[in-house]
């Protein structure tokens, strides 16, 4: 299997952080030096060094001339020379104008790009395509507040440009305490393309630490992990310990919160809006709270994007004063629908299996209500006819085959 990355962004997330870790991950500054000089014919103008600081790490320098040239997008889509990452270094570069244009409420042409950030983006993105061909997982990212003075101005510490790369994107956030700005719009844009920002399954091969800048007020270290993905097959004691076969795998997050102080008509509105706005799953439990207050638990589950915006919207709309959430991971079966003839005509019926084998298949609710209205027959009659159907066209085929 190919490695895989996963990128602990607690601290902090930069280009010369991620290049860092790579470096220190084992990737050679030669590698480097190749992809600049195909891509870029000036790119030799440009020293990178590393450094291992104190044995914790690396810190790359990339060191540049006196003067640095700036072009706009359509420029350097046409100075960039054919190779296999070209495509995505547009891409990241395309995200991170376009965001500077928005905020800025100007024209994409207008804004001009150093050679230096192409220089890193490109650094990156090879780094991350040779040493994690399997792909790249990130932790939600540092989310700070506050404003900073900057050129005899307050400007907010998380730059607004980071925030419009990222607004598409399916990236998490978590606060943090930090008044520093924690996330750079370089970043943003590699992470945008490259990276899914739901935690891996992997068993941890070597780790690595790129470290930032000196005279910074916070430690600005970025860990990366590097391994192999967990498999989801017969040999896991989860997902095959029975049957031998694998089962689809992802993560979803788990909203829970007691409500004691709601209405019926209340929370049938409420559920609605939940599935409205995305939630895959929205139940309802009788508990018992503390001085024998009967009460409900509320549990939606989501995907993880979707997690603290189901959430905000639980504090908005029931009294609730807190809500939990956590990313659980889930293994599923897989579910397709059939059609089948059948006495009383063609019926959906939904079949389950387990890598490739069948496990069950069952009459669908809709499908049978149906049914028995178009005959006027009981539900339960127009149940037997698709069971008797399924036996018949499934189950029994099956086993033949």
């Amino acid at each position: 299997m190919d490695t895989i990355a996963y990128i602990d962004c607690s601290m902090g997330v930069s280009g010369d952080l991620l290049l860092s870790a790579l470096v220190d991950a084992g990737l050679p500054l030669a590698s480097l030096r190749e992809a600049l000089a195909r891509m870029f014919p000036d790119a030799e103008a440009y020293q990178i060094e590393s450094v291992k600081a104190q044995g914790q790490g690396t810190r790359i320098f990339i060191k540049s001339g006196e003067s640095e040239a700036r072009y706009s997008l359509s420029e350097w889509e046409g100075r960039l020379q054919a190779d296999h990452l070209r495509d995505e270094v547009l891409t990241c570069l395309r995200g991170l104008v376009e965001a500077e244009a928005t905020v800025s409420a100007v024209p994409i042409e207008s804004i001009r790009v150093p050679s230096s950030t192409l220089y890193e983006m490109l650094a990156v993105l090879a780094g991350l395509r040779e040493l994690a061909p399997g792909g790249v997982f990130a932790s939600p990212l540092p989310l700070t507040s506050g404003v900073v003075e900057k050129e005899q101005q307050f400007v907010p510490v998380l730059s607004p440009v980071t925030l419009e790369v990222l607004r598409r994107s399916p990236a998490l956030w978590q606060s943090s305490v930090l008044p520093e700005e924690l996330v750079t719009p370089i970043a943003a844009a590699v992470l945008a393309i490259h990276a899914r920002f739901d935690p891996p399954t992997m068993s941890i091969e070597r780790t690595a630490y790129g470290l930032g800048a000196a005279g910074r007020n916070w430690p600005g270290a970025l860990r990366m992990c590097f391994g192999q993905p967990a498999s989801t097959g017969g040999e896991s004691a989860t997902s095959g310990a029975v049957t031998g076969q694998p089962a689809d795998s992802d993560w979803v997050a788990v909203i829970e919160t007691h409500l004691d102080t709601m209405t019926g008509e209340l929370l049938g509105g409420l559920m609605e809006r939940l599935f409205s706005a995305g939630a895959l799953d929205v139940t309802y439990t009788p508990i018992q709270m503390k001085k024998n207050r009967p009460a409900t638990l509320l549990t939606v589950m989501c995907a993880p994007e979707l997690g603290e915006p189901l959430a905000l919207l639980l504090l908005r709309e029931t009294t609730t004063l807190g809500v939990r959430i956590q990313h659980i991971r889930r293994l599923k079966a897989q579910r397709a629908q059939v059609r089948i003839d059948t006495e009383l005509g063609p019926m959906l019926v939904k079949v389950k299996r387990l890598g490739g084998e069948l496990i069950q298949a069952a009459p669908e609710y809709e499908e049978c209500q149906r049914v028995a209205k178009a005959h006027n027959i009981p539900l339960s009659a127009a149940y037997e006819v698709a069971r008797s159907a399924i036996k018949r066209v499934i189950i029994d085929r099956e086993r033949k085959e």
